[in-house]
């Protein structure tokens, strides 16, 4: 590494970090396919030995990078793998990255053109799963940092550099925020950047500031103790079913806002900023129709489809049922009926006020004589980090000057585990990724656009300096 150093005291900055990925890109796409190879789905227990495998991969892979802590953590489901390479600038800020090593299932007979596990470039594009989610993005991180080490001269990162590489997120995260609740103390970050996301395209490079979170629940209706016959007893017993129609009608108002009384409560909402950054991507609706299987865009008037979609709240059937489902008639009265709804919140939202308010909202629905029970399952909240905020801005200037181009901000419409890391840890998430749409994340052919991981290395190779450099700064 001595060498390169001293080869790049002629260069810029810029050009010594695309020297050093250039002369190390081969290593790296041969590093990156060893890993691809190993089929670290979570969500089948005939792969839990690969999980293991991948998280003692990774490991390894990171002390021979230069980190000099890297440990692979237990949990009751699957691993993670936690990196540390503390600055030799004790003022450094801390800078956590988040990302998963865990894949999705994936078989030849899905549709595959090539065997998913056994990674192959066409055209410029690696094709693997995992290629882009999660570990290629995870990955770039590695050349990332020596590249940074390389231009700047460096022996150790310009901050204290964090890495949490879970294991099943894939399956659900079921054991992640308490890791993050245990390992709090060694975890504790001023930032936290995020690699499991993606850009707008290939030509519109982008930084996501915020996701959505997410409260689901299941209502169950009872109304009497058994199916009964409609002549004798129809219209004059309540029907649950129809109780659960009404449910379902009264859940928004004639303008597509959600009706439930305090749903809205605390919300922050977007700036006229975020609306003109919005409105400034190439966005086609009839072509995001298309890609979304539907014939009509709806949704909460005085709102545009993306703002619908980042940063507002929403409200959804996800299921309902009742009653005889076969073929033909049968004249009854249901004894149950049930509704599953999820609901996506945005920044300012909480999860326990929203399970409160819709619980409240259903006990006034129902009718006398309709017993209703509601079951909550676990809550995602959502994380925003302002325009302003100065380690944003490092991500967006780092993104710059990779793409050699102006910067734009989106929002994610799902949720994810990133919120548990803000929420622990106090600290701000910034989302730094360069998969593309076209990627094909959880579907057959998965790749990732080699042209986009590698400036997705000279990205996080800028990044470490420019949050040094920057954030004392910071209010």
């Amino acid at each position: 590494m001595q060498a390169d150093r001293l080869g790049s005291m002629s260069q810029t900055p810029d050009s010594a970090v695309r020297t050093y990925i250039e002369h190390h890109r081969a290593a790296f796409l041969d590093d990156l396919t060893a890993w691809l190879r190993i089929p670290s789905v979570s969500a089948q227990p005939d792969h839990a030995p690969d999980v293991r495998h991948s998280a003692d991969w990774l490991a390894a892979k990171l002390k021979e990078t230069g980190f000099p802590t890297a440990e692979v953590w237990q949990t009751p489901g699957a691993p993670a793998v936690f990196a540390e390479w503390p600055s030799e600038d004790p003022d450094a800020p801390t800078v956590l990255v988040y990302g998963h090593h865990d894949v999705q299932p994936a078989a030849r007979e899905d549709g595959w053109d090539s065997d998913p596990f056994e990674p192959v470039v066409r055209d410029n594009r690696l094709y693997a799963r995992g290629a882009a989610d999660d570990k290629g993005q995870v990955f770039f991180h590695t050349l990332g940092v020596r590249a940074h080490l390389a231009a700047t001269g460096r022996t150790t990162p310009a901050v204290h550099l964090k890495l949490l590489i879970e294991g099943e997120e894939e399956s659900g995260s079921a054991h992640f925020r308490a890791l993050v609740e245990e390992q709090a103390g060694r975890l504790t970050a001023d930032a936290v950047i995020v690699s499991d996301t993606g850009m707008w395209s290939e030509d519109t490079p982008t930084v996501c500031t915020g996701m959505r979170g997410l409260a689901e629940c299941e209502i169950r209706l009872y109304g009497p103790d058994q199916d009964i016959h409609s002549g004798s007893f129809g219209g004059a017993v309540p029907n649950p079913a129809t109780a659960a129609a009404r449910l379902v009608a009264a859940l928004h108002d004639d303008h597509a806002r959600v009706a439930i009384p305090g749903f809205y409560d605390g919300i922050v909402e977007l700036t006229g900023r975020e609306r003109e950054l919005f409105a400034e991507l190439p966005f086609d609706e009839q072509r995001w129709l298309r890609t979304a299987k539907s014939h009509a865009a709806h949704g909460e008037a005085g709102h545009t489809t993306l703002e619908r979609i980042w940063a507002r709240p929403t409200a959804e059937v996800n299921g309902i049922g009742g009653g005889y489902q076969g073929p033909g008639n049968k004249t009854i009265i249901p004894a149950t009926a049930m509704v599953k709804l999820s609901f996506r919140l945005v920044a300012g939202q909480d999860p326990d006020h929203i399970e409160r308010a819709v619980r409240a909202w259903a006990a006034d629905q129902v009718p006398a004589g309709i017993r209703c029970e509601i079951d909550f399952g676990s809550a995602t909240r959502p994380c925003l980090t302002p325009l302003d905020h100065p380690a944003l801005q490092s991500v967006a200037r780092a993104m710059g000057r990779a793409f050699q181009g102006p910067v734009r901000f989106t929002r994610e419409g799902g949720s994810g585990p990133a919120a548990d890391l803000q929420e622990v840890l106090g600290a701000p998430v910034l989302f730094l990724g360069i998969s593309v749409p076209s990627d094909g994340w959880h579907a057959p052919n998965e790749k990732v656009e080699l042209a986009l991981l590698l400036k997705g290395v000279e990205t996080s190779a800028y990044l470490w300096d420019d949050l040094a450099r920057n954030w004392r700064t910071a209010p």
